[in-house]
């Protein structure tokens, strides 16, 4: 929710996650010069479009003078940004890779995959109140292999994980794989980004059963959706635009949970480890009374399917 500062996204794409903080703000009858977008674009073709995209929208953009590697050459070397917007290309294989870089203060990431990098990458931009949103693979919140587990727990350990949402599977058109996002802050202490210390705390929310089919292979989240998850991680960060209402674990969907916690877990981040089951109603029915009920269906079933087994091998003895 950026209303005024610097807006940084390092890997831009055609500057879409810029025109939806203009809309933001839109919505809400701010001022959109109030924020300064910052960008970065490996390809040229594409980084043409975000440069038009900006200037088709009148917003105040800096992309550089020219396109570039975010990992090989950072066209915004030394500014710090007040938020930080992404959806890096997952699981990169090949990327510019020095051991040497300062940006790795959690770890060296592998040489085969660029999620941590562009994470770390992504935190080193922050300014001391910064806060940044990262959409990543789902292999990120609990892969262990060629040190990502330590870099995850280095940055768990360092309190900049904030809240971690698991989003259901065909969100994108390119991507069908389910994902998440990360959120990071630099201080989750009581202040101006929220009214509550949630320092030694990251929030999880389980949000894969949201969604409706909006085509055949495309799903969509409904306002309600986007709300239901927005107005979880307000009240739990006590913002001002959680008017009041206060935060709660809702089994199934999100809990708050200690860093210590966390470390017993082996420092996987994955929202249903922590969020538990949601709680079923109850029917009313004996749980003596549905066992058998039920396990009479399941020798019928059984009985069923042994029937039909019958009839399909004296059809094939038939055709042979």
């Amino acid at each position: 929710e950026p209303t005024q500062g610097r807006v940084y996204d390092p890997c831009c794409g055609s500057g879409g996650m810029f025109v939806q903080a203009e809309k933001f703000l839109a919505a809400h009858d701010a001022d959109k010069t109030a924020l300064s977008l910052f960008g970065q674009e490996l390809n040229e073709r594409t980084w043409r479009m975000a440069t038009m995209n900006l200037a088709i929208h009148g917003l105040n953009g800096n992309l550089a003078d020219r396109w570039g590697d975010t990992f090989a050459l950072d066209l915004h070397s030394g500014q710090q940004m007040d938020y930080v917007m992404a959806n890096p290309p997952f699981n990169i294989k090949d990327w510019a890779r020095s051991e040497e870089d300062p940006r790795w203060v959690y770890g060296v990431p592998p040489a085969r995959n660029a999620n941590y990098a562009w994470m770390q990458h992504i935190i080193s931009k922050l300014k001391p109140q910064g806060m940044a949103g990262v959409v990543m693979a789902n292999g990120s919140m609990s892969s262990t292999s060629n040190g990502e587990g330590d870099i995850r727990a280095n940055l768990v350990e360092a309190d900049l994980v904030t809240c971690m949402v698991a989003l259901p599977d065909k969100l994108f058109r390119s991507v069908a794989i389910p994902v998440c996002v990360w959120f990071f802050a630099k201080d989750k202490s009581a202040g101006p980004q929220g009214s509550i210390d949630r320092r030694g705390q990251v929030l999880f929310i389980d949000a894969r059963n949201l969604g409706f089919m909006a085509e055949r292979a495309l799903r969509d989240l409904s306002d309600e959706d986007v709300q239901r998850i927005a107005n979880t991680y307000r009240a739990w960060r006590g913002t001002e635009s959680a008017a009041g209402a206060d935060f709660e674990d809702v089994p199934g969907f999100c809990a708050s949970v200690p860093v210590a916690q966390i470390k017993e877990a082996r420092y996987a981040l994955t929202p249903g480890r922590y969020v538990g089951a949601a709680v079923t109603e109850d029917d009313g029915e004996p749980i003596e009374q549905k066992i058998t009920r039920l396990s009479s269906q399941l020798l019928a079933a059984f009985e069923e399917s042994d029937r039909m087994q019958g009839i399909v091998r004296e059809q094939l003895r038939r055709v042979s």
